[in-house]
């Protein structure tokens, strides 16, 4: 009788973490531990993609929260990353491209329930948060990875300003982005819709805010999708 009341506690444990809300899904990862990165491995990316670029949104919360209440950051070498910083990195180092944040010019809060709110309000409002930036020389890349956190399900409002701003027409894009459950949710057909004239590329990368530090090799294996076979 004791072991059948351990296996239903058991059980019921299991059902209940895998019921967590998903609200903003770029929050919680591993624990802020300086991590040893993979020996760097560039990969050539094969010529019909012409000039690259990393562009990706990402917010870490500062507010001192542990992994396991939900910070949305990783540390790497004692500086904190968001997690979608950290994809954009390993993406930027291993096919040496140049990189762009998209930044607001009003900074999102750092504490992890001001932001859900604020995310969720803007999300219901639609606002178009004002950027501080918009990419320098667009004209000079042909293909752009473009990242963010999935936030209620959805694009962080600062994305579609970003896509408001730039014109992605000829350019080829390859999405990728960080997630608390939901996968890319319908953010790649929503930007299909906000870029129609931009090729989207069919092979994309999404991971779990959970598995964000250990997902380096395997950024790695999906970037060989676009390597040269030289």
């Amino acid at each position: 009788m004791k072991k059948i009341v351990i296996l239903l506690s058991f059980v019921m444990i299991v059902m209940l973490s895998g019921c967590q809300p998903d609200s903003i899904n770029n929050s919680a990862t591993t624990s802020d531990v300086n991590q040893s990165p993979l020996a760097s491995s560039e990969i050539l990316m094969d010529e019909k993609y012409g000039n690259v670029l990393v562009a990706y949104f990402s917010e870490p919360e500062t507010a001192g929260t542990d992994a396991v209440a939900g910070a949305s950051r990783v540390v790497e070498n004692g500086e904190v990353l968001g997690n979608t910083e950290q994809i954009a990195t390993w993406i930027a180092n291993s096919i040496n491209s140049d990189s762009y944040q998209v930044e607001s010019v009003e900074a999102y809060p750092g504490d992890h329930d001001e932001l859900v709110n604020q995310a969720e309000k803007e999300k219901a409002e639609k606002t178009r948060p004002n950027l501080k930036a918009s990419i320098e020389s667009l004209a000079n890349y042909d293909t752009i990875f473009i990242g963010y956190p999935i936030w209620w399900s959805d694009l962080p409002m600062p994305m579609y300003s970003f896509f408001d701003a730039e014109d992605f027409s000829g350019k080829n894009i390859i999405l990728f982005s960080t997630h608390g459950g939901s996968g890319f949710a319908n953010t790649e057909e929503i930007i299909r819709d906000l870029e129609p004239d931009a090729v989207i590329e069919t092979s994309s990368y999404t991971v779990s805010r959970t598995e964000v530090s250990d997902s380096q090799r395997a950024v790695q294996e999906w970037l060989s999708n676009f390597q040269s076979d030289q």
